[in-house]
């Protein structure tokens, strides 16, 4: 079981990207922190949205192919995001993640500041942790 919360299993470290962005910068911050995609935030770090690998990969796409350009983030990006709070149990959320919910999410306080992201791969290696520790020897 983990006992950790998500505030605990979450990257700190995670791709800022913001909505005037051009789409190829924010393309760039995601291959740079290996990421499947992340927040898109105001100057206060105020959630607005969220920019996926598949939205840049859509828009290389018709750059390369079509030569044909978006010019911002804005233009792009999803507005209706789910996110998550720090203090949630990170058993829950691996539950509603089986499901079809997204692997990702940001990671928010109360009044909707982006604390950080929290993966599959987070809490797969959370639960690595635990699990090496149930089957070391006694």
């Amino acid at each position: 079981m983990i006992t950790a919360s998500i505030a605990d299993c979450m990257s700190k470290e995670f791709a800022r990207i913001h909505p005037q962005m051009p789409v190829v910068q924010a393309a760039n911050l995601l291959i740079r922190h290996a990421a499947l995609g992340g927040p898109v935030v105001d100057e206060g770090g105020l959630l607005l949205g969220w920019l996926s690998e598949q939205d840049c990969l859509r828009v290389a796409v018709q750059v390369a192919y079509y030569n044909q350009r978006v010019a911002t983030v804005r233009d792009i990006m999803s507005s209706e995001v789910l996110s998550v709070r720090g203090d949630m149990d990170p058993m829950a959320l691996a539950q509603q993640m089986l499901g079809d919910k997204p692997k990702s999410y940001p990671v928010v306080d109360a009044a909707g500041k982006v604390l950080g992201v929290i993966s599959r791969r987070h809490l797969l290696q959370q639960l690595d942790r635990v699990l090496d520790k149930l089957s070391a020897p006694a």
